[in-house]
């Protein structure tokens, strides 16, 4: 015999025990985010001896070789690269959303609309006090719907790029804990429960990270991790114990420009790539909404400078501003409409004629309507895409649970099987202690 039965006993307890507390602490953590389940890994412990020849079985007990984490890099890297286009699409689909709120809500569309009808009435009789009031009074509250659309498309904006910087902020956060996480994996022991650990926690700041941003990873042989974002090869993030800070920068449009240590570099997918599309789909926006306004004014005004007002004045403009935000009506009442020609009967309805032609021209109010369609499209468009990229991350998901997650009806087996195996180890031991008992008895 290789070695003695008390040996033998005490490896075997020794193994069911250590077993039995890795599968204590699956059933512990079994519902605690990013823990991946352990198992024991037990080798056949040999002695040998001179006489002992290759043929020969010649065992003394088993010892424990490690504890293994059930991961799959291929579905964490999977469950990161999905999670990551899920978050870019639903973020995206949140501010186009608001910006759709902002343009149809205030009613832009319907005070041009309105404004345009005042002059159609004033038609019917062009120096009634009361048709032409309402013309400026219409008009005043088109220019404030104006005010309002582009107050509310700013407030969007100040949104998207503050939740944008805390995303910064965030993953400068974690790409620090990331690089102290590596400084502690390369000093852990091979297997251990403290690199375990150490895993787990590497592989769920990955996760956070890819919520914001795209991912190139790389592991190393000591389980260290180099992660870079902004596409194939990208921008170093985390090497080592080193992590590069990620900044971002308001450009004119009002879209974010990122760096990374200096470097420039543009998330591809991630909550933050997400919101800078929906940033760059404001500045088309407002840039479109601005137009629509300025072209408004410049078409108002000019038909006014051809006409006379009510008391045959030069008509002045009624409109200032050059955009959707200054745009204001500075009229001081409906007699400053002009809507004769000059040399004509303040009845003479040829320049307000005029002036609808230009407008009909102009059209401001298919425009806007061009203005809403397009970002109702695009948020019905990117909501499609949503849903299909977040089912596609859910499965991702699905997957690695099933391969890396507890089972505790699996869990309960081991539970039951190690405490036997524990129990049969002790009985061993008995035995051993019997059978010696026993001969030294014997007279």
């Amino acid at each position: 015999m290789g070695s003695d039965l008390l040996s033998i006993g005490r490896t075997g307890a020794r193994a069911a025990r250590a077993a039995l507390d890795v599968t204590a602490q699956n059933i512990t953590n079994a519902g605690s985010e990013g823990y991946v389940r352990r198992s024991v890994r037990l080798a056949e412990v040999a002695s040998g001896s001179i006489a002992a020849v290759p043929a020969d079985i010649n065992l003394s007990g088993v010892a424990v070789a490690g504890v293994t984490r059930n991961a799959d890099l291929f579905r964490q890297s999977e469950v990161r690269r999905t999670g990551a286009d899920a978050a870019r699409a639903g973020t995206e689909v949140d501010g186009l959303t608001n910006i759709e709120t902002a343009v149809e809500q205030t009613g832009v569309y319907d005070g041009i609309v309105k404004f345009e009808a005042s002059l159609q009435q004033l038609l019917s009789d062009p120096t009634d006090g009361s048709l032409r009031a309402a013309v400026t009074e219409s008009g005043r509250t088109m220019a404030q719907t104006f005010n309002v659309a582009a107050s509310s498309l700013d407030a969007v904006g100040t949104g998207l790029r503050f939740e944008a910087n805390d995303g910064v902020t965030g993953v400068n956060r974690v790409a620090g804990e990331l690089a102290r996480v590596n400084l502690r994996l390369a000093r852990a022991i091979d297997q251990s429960s403290d690199q375990t650990s150490l895993l787990d926690q590497r592989d769920t700041l990955l996760r956070q990270l890819s919520e914001q941003t795209d991912l190139t990873t790389t592991i190393a042989p000591d389980n260290t991790v180099t992660v870079a974002i902004g596409g194939m090869p990208g921008v170093t993030l985390v090497n080592g114990g080193t992590a590069s800070p990620l900044a971002a920068t308001t450009a004119a449009d009002g879209t974010l420009a990122f760096t990374l240590g200096g470097a420039p570099v543009a998330p591809a997918s991630g909550a933050l790539a997400g919101k800078n599309q929906a940033l760059a789909q404001l500045s088309r926006t407002r840039h479109d909404l601005d137009a629509v306004a300025a072209d408004l004014v410049a078409t108002v005004n000019a038909a006014q400078a051809t006409g006379v007002d009510l008391a045959g004045n030069p008509g002045q403009p009624l409109f200032a501003g050059s955009d959707a935000a200054g745009m204001a009506m500075i009229a001081t009442g409906g007699s400053a409409v002009a809507t004769a020609t000059s040399g004509t009967n303040s009845r003479d309805p040829a320049n307000l004629k005029a002036l609808r032609s230009a407008l009909a021209t102009n059209d401001p109010a298919g425009r806007t309507d061009t203005i809403l369609f397009a970002i109702s499209s695009a948020v019905a468009g990117r909501a499609v895409t949503r849903d299909a990229l977040t089912s596609i991350a859910d499965n991702a998901r699905i997957a690695l649970q099933a391969q890396a997650g507890v089972d505790l009806d699996q869990e309960a087996i081991n539970l039951t099987r190690y405490q036997q195996a524990f129990q049969a180890s002790g009985r061993v031991i008995q035995v051993a202690s019997d059978i010696f008992d026993t001969l030294l008895g014997i007279r």
